[in-house]
């Protein structure tokens, strides 16, 4: 099954920011596109609108003139749903509502021909409750786009219970055409990108709530450390609080209140204070002129530790005693076996006789003098390291830790005592929910992966990062958080179980 021919008209019922963005995807790939819009008149103005963009494009040397002037020559908007005939593909991208959408369809279903593919856009909503309302359910299928469509590449190409495997096949090799990435999904709640994403704003919220850090801070660890593009509190301000927290509520409700993808109470105040972010101009932040940005906790200037004995296999904190080093601070390695066998298990010695142990799910204050260290995508490119002690951690512990990171030209942040901290329990819970989702044939591996740093920009995709943190990292640190609070919120998957226990065949042991 091929791509739609570029002769094959594409129909958008729906003009609003999204609509309009898939018209001009279709219409920059070479199709006719008609645009319909229940509301009269907003056809019209969203083909102005497309132009308008294509002179832009033209300006910014992206488009010819000689395109331009063809691609809008192919656009036309109608004035009722009868004018969408003969199309081969139409994409509905109208309000949220199940009801709808069914009907929509069901009217397109008495208008346009049985061989034409039908696509909803939808988000949140089941496909195959969509298709339970036509007559030949099995042409539907969802093709959901990121906003905003001409620029974010991916596309989620999403089978549902009915969906025929020719139609979802056309709607890949069409998405492909239209030189976009498409990654093929089950319908399930969140498909891949919303259902995976929970965690990266869950895992946020939660250390607010527990009073571990304020936005500032947390937003800048996850960048400066995690080396996401954007913090959890920012990009739900850029989103819309309302939107992020309706699509969080939507896939929690989908899961049967899940208690892994329960929704913030925090964010649900925001929401009901009217708060939705930059376009109310104040969210977690203000945005009011004149508004100053809060800046994150950042610690004094401490001396740095005279020397540090580097205790065990440090793990995804690995490069640490070499960057130790280059930094003119002697380090001594010792080869000790773990916790259990009385040793002070994998950590940084410092000479006071404190400890620096990597954030593994549990508190500071369960380890006595000691300080844990939160994860970082890359410890030599980082530069900023959060700290966390307890009031059991000596004073000249955490200020040796701290002056060990400033050593290494890293910016230090002290949080509370949130056991697993920030970048650790938020990349740890994504993983999870990776591997939950392809045990649970959302999608491959290779899909899931895709569609995270392309759908939500991630550093890396979960499985790719698992596999830099080694199998059993991300199952040990929620395992010690799911013991700690045992609510079943940060429980590992049985699939994560699985990965983490499976026999390593060319070495015969688990």
């Amino acid at each position: 099954m091929t791509a739609l021919d570029l002769s094959s008209p594409v129909a958008v019922v729906g003009t609003g920011t999204m609509g309009q963005g898939i018209a001009q995807v279709a219409l920059v790939a070479g199709h006719p596109v008609r645009l319909y819009d229940a509301v009269p008149g907003r056809a019209r103005e969203a083909a102005d609108a497309i132009g308008a963009r294509l002179d832009r494009l033209v300006e910014k040397e992206r488009l010819s003139g000689a395109d331009r002037d063809a691609a809008r020559a192919r656009l036309r908007p109608v004035d009722d749903l009868a004018g969408l005939a003969g199309c081969s593909l139409v994409v509905e991208a109208v309000l949220e509502r199940l009801d709808v959408k069914q009907e929509l369809f069901r009217e397109l279903e008495g208008i346009v021909g049985d061989d034409c593919l039908l696509a909803t856009n939808t988000s949140s909503l089941s496909v195959t409750a969509i298709g339970g309302a036509l007559r030949v359910p099995g042409r539907l299928v969802g093709l959901h786009f990121f906003n905003p469509a001409p620029l974010m590449p991916l596309v989620e190409v999403v089978s549902g219970f009915a969906t025929d495997a020719a139609a979802a096949t056309r709607a890949y090799e069409t998405a492909r055409a239209w030189g976009k990435n498409p990654v093929v999904c089950a319908d399930t709640p969140g498909f891949i990108v919303n259902r995976i994403a929970r965690p990266f704003y869950a895992e946020a919220f939660e250390v607010l709530e527990s009073r571990g850090a304020d936005p500032a801070t947390v937003d800048a660890v996850l960048r400066e450390s995690g080396g996401f593009r954007m913090g959890a509190f920012e990009l739900t301000d850029l989103i819309g609080q309302d939107v992020n927290e309706s699509v969080t509520h939507s896939v929690w409700q989908s899961f049967f209140q899940d208690v892994r993808f329960t929704p913030s109470l925090a964010q649900r105040r925001l929401v009901e204070s009217g708060r939705l972010g930059r376009k109310s101009g104040r969210g977690w932040y203000d945005y009011g002129e004149g508004a100053e940005r809060p800046e994150p906790h950042t610690a004094g200037q401490e001396r740095p530790p005279a020397h540090v004995v580097a205790v065990g296999d440090l793990g995804p904190a690995a490069d640490l005693p070499a960057l130790i080093r280059e930094a003119g601070i002697p380090v001594r390695e010792e080869d000790r076996r773990g916790e259990r066998d009385g040793a002070p298990g994998a950590c940084l010695v410092l000479p006071g006789g404190g400890r620096l142990v990597l954030a593994d799910g549990r508190t500071s204050a369960e380890l006595g003098d000691a300080v844990h260290f939160d994860l970082a995508l890359d410890y030599r490119r980082a530069t900023r390291i959060a700290l966390s002690a307890s009031p059991r951690t000596a004073p000249r512990t955490l200020a040796e830790a701290t002056g060990l990171f400033q050593a290494l030209g890293k910016k230090v942040s002290v949080i509370g005592d949130v056991p697993g901290m920030v970048v650790a329990r938020t990349v740890a819970r994504i993983v999870d929910l990776a591997y939950d989702a392809v045990a649970r044939g959302v999608a491959t591996e290779e899909d899931v992966d895709t569609a995270m740093r392309l759908g939500v920009n991630y550093p890396l995709g979960p499985f790719e990062w698992n596999r830099r943190l080694g199998r059993t990292w991300a199952y040990g640190l929620l395992d010690n958080l799911h013991r700690r609070d045992p609510s079943g919120r940060c429980a590992p998957s049985l699939a994560l179980y699985r990965h983490t226990h499976a026999t390593d065949e060319r070495e015969g042991t688990p």
